[in-house]
């Protein structure tokens, strides 16, 4: 099977400090993939790496067939791959549902008359209603966007995300900031979404990782030390010296 992503000898570096080195990973169609590793791992550069933020020092990235390595992070948008960050980005003055429709114009390069009242963007309100019922975000529909729990601004912006229809999703710890309960709901939301999305995530809550990953690669210094299930990564007694041995200590 085609991976639906991966990666092939991926490098980037800044004069002497390589902080990816040689990064080789494939991610499964409708994959549920965790990358996790201490500070400086080199985690957010890689997703920086995968959507064209950053281009490497050497290496490639392949979107299922396509070599997508010199591609800017538009036309990897309009590929299908999408990520969120660990600092959300909404528009504070609009409602869910405005931001919704506006993230759905957009895609389909109607921006510039998404300000018409949702009654004249009627298809798009019905497609972003459904998302919303989909991340359980009905009842927020026209609240504001700024009036919201942090952990409920989280999963707007995976809304937005899902507006553009990724075949990849990238999450930068979504479940940052936001209190234990709520993160517990949120990634049950995120573990619900179609098998159609691809979805890998960076996250420091060894707990939610491995409650929801089906597979983890653990990155240390820039390089992969091991990929494999959950399981077998929390077996592995390198990973826990490195990364999970300190929550032992503890």
């Amino acid at each position: 099977m085609t991976p639906a992503l991966r990666t092939q000898s991926l490098s980037k570096e800044w004069g002497s400090f390589k902080a990816n080195n040689d990064v080789t990973l494939a991610f499964a169609p409708g994959a549920r993939h965790a990358l996790i590793g201490p500070n400086g791992a080199g985690k957010t550069t890689f997703i920086n790496l995968l959507t064209g933020a950053l281009l490497p020092t050497a290496g490639e990235v392949f979107l299922g067939d396509e070599n997508i390595t010199a591609l800017p992070q538009d036309a990897r948008v309009k590929r299908g791959m999408t990520r969120t960050f660990q600092i959300n980005t909404l528009f504070p003055g609009l409602t869910v549902l405005e931001s919704v429709v506006l993230a759905i114009c957009e895609r389909e390069g109607r921006a510039g008359v998404w300000h018409r009242t949702v009654a004249q963007q009627r298809a798009a309100a019905d497609e972003a209603g459904a998302l919303l019922e989909s991340l359980h975000l009905t009842a927020e529909r026209n609240a504001t966007t700024r009036s919201l729990a942090y952990g409920k601004q989280r999963l707007i912006e995976i809304a937005l995300a899902l507006a553009t229809r990724p075949r990849i999703l990238l999450l930068d710890e979504p479940a940052a900031g936001i209190p234990a309960g709520e993160s517990a709901e949120l990634f049950g939301v995120i573990a619900a979404l179609p098998r159609e999305v691809t979805i890998v995530f960076i996250e420091h809550d060894m707990d939610l990782v491995f409650r929801f990953a089906e597979r983890i690669t653990v990155l240390v210094a820039g390089r992969v030390l091991i990929e494999g299930t959950p399981a077998e990564i929390a077996a592995d007694k390198r990973v826990k010296e490195v990364y999970l041995g300190e929550a032992e200590r503890g």
